[in-house]
């Protein structure tokens, strides 16, 4: 089979490259998966230079997302039921970058047939971030400010239109103006342009003085740190990025005097620690909001596995216009 390989840290376009491979053999409680597609994610180019919160082992294979038909099974029951199933796959061991890859049986979630493939291959690391967020761990109640930073990107757009659909109020900051008016349209209630406002002195005004009770960042660095000024007493703080590759600072008093918190959220974490049935349920409610049309990502440009470099180049790319999608084989 041929995959991508990275065999050093550095940027994408320099370390990674197509090689060829064994096809993986599935052990005791695995499954493999011919992939049929697989998106270019942030996490996916932080691996490549060695910045994202897990440092592989070299070489990789990057790739932490993606969908694909199971054609083999190891020993047990749960894999030989998914065999000629499509199933999304979120791993973090990598590897959905290549024409087939090996995972445990239980971290291949079949899908329904009516979400696309284009869709289906960005099933956790956007939707599913987005959902649980708002609705497992916040669990932001109807008519409340939710503040969100980055509001420009895809997930970002979800969280609006997951907002809208839940009765949530959204504050949504983005760094440009220009980027304003689509969100306004896309069902976001307040948009806070860090390039002409105050973020701090707007959320006053919006919010009556009070602040919010409920913030996402996947920024951090300067602008996550301004948002904990933001919080009303008793508000939560959940980062879940480092975009701005740069730490938090900020005065413990930003949270003692409010009762405020800050706290870290990593989906891989999450998912784990959840038993199958209530993991199950969550993978059933972002399927059914997929197929509303509310957790749904648009797709920018598609490239072959070969040409790799330049989809990690155009992953990056300002004002791209949706999703960089990797198209592994056919259904």
């Amino acid at each position: 089979m041929k995959g991508v390989i990275l065999d050093r840290f550095g940027e994408p376009k320099d370390v990674i490259h197509v090689a060829d491979a064994p096809i993986p053999v599935p052990g005791v409680g695995q499954v493999r998966v011919r992939m049929l597609a697989a998106p270019v994610n942030p996490s996916d180019l932080m691996t490549c230079r060695g910045t994202y919160t897990k440092i592989p082992s070299l070489p990789f294979a990057p790739g932490y997302e993606g969908v694909g038909v199971v054609e083999s099974a190891g020993p047990g029951l749960f894999g030989k039921f998914l065999i000629g199933r499509r199933v999304a796959m979120l791993t973090g061991d990598g590897g959905s970058w290549q024409e087939y890859n090996v995972i445990p049986a239980r971290q291949a979630v079949p899908l329904s047939q009516q979400i696309p493939i284009d869709q289906a291959a960005m099933f956790f690391v956007n939707p599913t971030t987005a959902y649980v967020l708002t609705r497992e761990v916040l669990k932001v109640p109807r008519g409340e400010w939710l503040l969100q930073t980055a509001s420009g990107s895809a997930l970002g757009k979800m969280v609006i239109r997951l907002a809208g659909h839940y009765g949530v109020r959204t504050i949504c900051v983005v760094r440009r103006s220009v980027q304003a008016q689509e969100l306004i349209k896309l069902g976001a209630d307040e948009v806070i342009a860090t390039d002409e406002q105050d973020l701090h002195e707007r959320v006053k005004q919006i919010t009556g003085g009070k602040g919010v009770r409920y913030a996402i960042d996947p920024v951090s660095g300067e602008l996550g740190s301004r948002v904990i000024r933001c919080l009303a007493p008793g508000g939560r703080l959940v980062v879940f990025g480092t975009l701005s590759h740069q730490p938090l600072q900020f005065s413990s008093r930003d949270l003692m005097t409010p009762g405020a918190t800050v706290e870290g959220f990593w989906l891989g974490n999450f998912m784990a620690k959840l038993g199958l049935l209530k993991k199950l349920r969550i993978v059933s409610k972002v399927g059914s909001l997929m197929k509303k049309g509310i957790l749904v990502s648009e797709i920018g440009k598609t490239y072959r596995l070969d040409e790799i470099k330049e989809a990690c180049i155009e992953a990056e790319r300002t004002a791209r216009g949706g999703k960089v999608l990797l198209r592994i084989s056919d259904q």
